[in-house]
């Protein structure tokens, strides 16, 4: 595990928490209301759902859980470690999530409920790219994590241990961009329903081919 993480990694979970934060608040505001970057209200919403919403609406819900763990399962096959690292299929991990999210808009304009499943294949595909630095789990699509972690650190400053700042910076960032995302999505799908998912699906394009010719410089 590094000891830093590179600089290229801030940049880079900013604009995945953006798209996160932005194809979570398109899941709320359609998709049945139901969130796509994590999954605890839906299980939630699954559990109880089994008494009294039925078996169709209980289907729909356990085929947004395992939608998100292909995506998560996808990235695992591509990546094949925990760790941050140039040359690793970032690049293939991000044109794939980009693709899902294109065939989820033209589902959504068409009014099928299959559109939820790819926008969460997209989001586990997406929270599996994150890493362990320095003990804490990074993930750019939900936030209780990172919180916790923050809240951790900062009671462990109370009993005098030291932040690590480069830690700290970058949960301040994903934060940061969850919430703006959030906005932009609820913005976009406001004023452009018919095309909502394709401004994040281009923004992940532009990040692996971004990263792509990165890496080929560095080499």
């Amino acid at each position: 595990m590094p000891a830093r993480l590179p600089h290229w990694v801030e940049i880079g979970a900013l604009f995945l928490a953006l798209v996160a934060g932005y194809v979570n608040a398109i899941g709320l505001l359609s998709f049945e209301h139901q969130s796509v970057s994590h999954l605890s209200g839906t299980a939630t919403l699954l559990g109880a759902g089994l008494l009294d919403r039925g078996w169709l609406s209980a289907v729909h819900l356990l085929g947004v859980l395992v939608s998100f763990l292909i995506g998560a399962a996808l990235a695992g096959a591509l990546l094949n470690a925990s760790t941050l690292k140039l040359g690793r299929h970032y690049d293939t991990a991000l044109t794939i999530e980009a693709a899902l999210l294109i065939v989820a808009q033209l589902l959504l304009n068409e009014g099928l409920f299959y559109a939820h499943f790819l926008a969460s294949a997209a989001c586990g595909l997406q929270n599996a790219l994150a890493t362990r630095y320095s003990g804490a789990v990074v993930r750019t699509t939900h936030l209780t994590g990172i919180v916790t972690d923050l809240g951790i650190m900062l009671g462990a400053k109370c009993r005098g241990e030291p932040i690590d700042g480069r830690k700290l910076q970058l949960f301040l960032v994903i934060i940061g961009g969850f919430i703006a995302g959030g906005t932009g999505g609820a913005l976009a799908f406001s004023d452009y329903e018919q095309l909502a998912l394709v401004l994040p699906a281009a923004v992940c394009l532009l990040m692996a081919l971004a990263y792509h010719r990165f890496v080929r410089r560095q080499r």
